[in-house]
């Protein structure tokens, strides 16, 4: 859905677009490591082995690392966010995660003396960000060339399905990871209070810079919920 034709737009809005990135790139990343750090290294320390806990918090960095892009439409509407805005921000984030996650991924789990499994970030990037990218700028190529309809045909066709295929990921994800719910709700409860800590934080962080940078609502919506999310 994203029109890459977009991002030559990027001048319009640059100071949402740069709170989003600096809070994405330059912040979030950072705050989770330190947060992981914080509670498995010294708070929980008592009740997590220190081997899981250096797992927990490569976990935390890879998660902090990540940003999400694609719901960020769905936030964006929800708060009446400015829907062009949305799709040049989505469009810049998306091309930095291509260069950036990888680098800044390897940085925080060598600092926290995690191995770096270089082949695995690399791969990850490249499966998860690249492809779909490339296969969505083709499609999207392709399909324009036929009719100025055709994008928006293929969406609406191919939208339930893409509904069907996200539960059905979130329930395969649950369903390999039964056994570890079931067995370690302690962790899974700790491991949420930084988790949580981390989301309200980072969403307040914007919103407050948001506030001093005096952006208007729905340019400072969508920026600060990119973050978030």
């Amino acid at each position: 859905q994203i029109d890459w034709a977009a991002v030559k737009d990027v001048g319009k809005k640059p100071q949402g677009l740069m709170l989003a990135l600096a809070i994405n790139w330059l912040i979030k990343p950072f705050t989770m490591a330190a947060l992981g750090v914080l509670f498995f290294k010294y708070i929980f320390a008592p009740w997590v082995d220190p081997a899981s806990a250096s797992e927990y918090i490569a976990g935390m960095i890879l998660l902090g690392v990540a940003p999400c892009t694609a719901m960020v439409f769905v936030w964006s509407q929800l708060v009446k966010g400015d829907a062009n805005y949305t799709l040049v921000q989505v469009s810049i984030n998306d091309l930095v995660m291509v260069v950036a996650f990888a680098p800044i991924a390897a940085f925080l789990l060598g600092v926290t003396d995690v191995t770096v499994p270089w082949e695995t970030l690399v791969l990850a990037t490249v499966l998860y960000v690249v492809l779909p990218l490339v296969a969505g700028v083709l499609t999207r190529s392709a399909l324009q060339r036929k009719s100025t309809q055709a994008v928006s045909q293929f969406v609406a066709a191919m939208k339930p399905w893409s509904i069907v295929g996200l539960i059905a990921t979130v329930v395969l994800l649950f369903g390999f990871q039964a056994q570890t719910i079931i067995d370690k709700p302690l962790v899974i409860g700790l491991i949420a209070i930084p988790l949580v800590l981390q989301t309200y934080g980072i969403f307040f962080l914007g919103w407050w810079i948001a506030r001093l940078m005096k952006l208007p609502h729905n340019v400072a919506g969508p920026a600060c919920l990119i973050g978030t999310s």
